[in-house]
């Protein structure tokens, strides 16, 4: 009898890791075979208990010692800590998914290269901007003939969590290499900034290229074709400004708006790098069970 479901193993029980695992609990394909973390006092693993699934706080260790508890392994924890796991996972011959900025295995955004990722064994989810930037620099660049590229992520600094500011030259540098490799744009920049505003607000994102005597009709087509495709994942996805043109810039801004599974609607940011690990995860199992 085919299994139905494939086991995941989440490390890291922060807003990542618990959002996860909710969106994990909603899955037809996955089931979450432990959560891990190293904090006694975490909330995160409080709720998974809550939840019926199996928790520990021996981290890494724990995939370790019972290496049948998953087949696919979510890294929640921090660049520095996934440059660590990610040889012990390879060893155990785990299909690994990092979400954090270690840049450690392929970069990957599900609709732009997510075959090519699946035949990888350590995919990195680049950061919560790239996810959100590089389908609509992919966009850009299959129509037109980009001089400089620019993005500007500006999220709610509740949502920013320890690893997010832990990581912030990471996420601006992991950001800039995936917009450069997968888009194809060599000159380009890309910027976060924290915004403490209250009420928190929704994660925004700006896309700035320069481009000579654009095609605006194509560039607008090209990027609404792409925003319809990663609403399939991420719902809460949506253009909300332009493409426009003025002096020699195409400006394009995107809204997120968070599933509200574990997190507040706001932090979108979050939500759409926990939606695009779910949706490689998700691929990965299907291809999995059809063995």
């Amino acid at each position: 009898m085919i299994n139905k479901t494939v086991k995941v193993g989440i490390i890291g029980t922060g807003n990542i890791g618990s959002d996860l695992l909710m969106k994990v609990q909603k899955s037809d394909c996955l089931e979450c075979g432990i959560f891990a973390g190293h904090n006694p006092d975490s909330r995160g693993i409080e709720f998974a208990k809550e939840l019926g699934v199996p928790t520990t706080y021996d981290s890494i260790r724990y995939i370790q010692e019972h290496p049948d508890c998953c087949d696919i392994v979510f890294d929640a924890t921090s660049a520095k800590v996934h440059s660590m796991n990610a040889p012990i996972l390879k060893e155990l011959g785990k299909y690994t998914l990092d979400l954090t900025p270690a840049h450690v295995g392929k970069f990957c955004v599900p609709l732009v290269n997510l075959d090519e990722a699946m035949k990888q064994d350590n995919v990195n989810l680049i950061t919560c901007g790239g996810q959100a930037t590089v389908p609509i620099a992919c966009a850009l660049a299959s129509v037109a003939d980009i001089k400089y590229l620019e993005t500007v992520s500006t999220i709610a600094s509740k949502s920013a969590g320890p690893g997010t500011r832990n990581n912030i030259d990471e996420f601006t540098q992991v950001t800039k290499e995936a917009l450069i490799e997968l888009s194809g744009v060599k000159n380009t920049k890309a910027i976060i900034v924290l915004n403490p505003a209250e009420p928190p607000i929704k994660m925004h994102n700006t896309v700035y290229a320069l481009i000579d005597d654009p095609d605006m009709d194509k560039i607008t087509k090209a990027v609404h074709e792409m925003e319809q495709k990663i609403r399939k994942y991420v719902p809460g996805y949506k253009v909300i400004v332009g493409p426009v043109y003025e002096n020699g810039r195409v400006t394009t801004s995107i809204q997120v708006t968070g599933s509200g599974d574990y997190l507040p609607p706001y932090a979108g940011n979050l939500d759409i790098i926990t939606c695009a690990a779910v949706e490689i995860a998700e691929n990965f199992a299907r291809e999995k069970l059809l063995k």
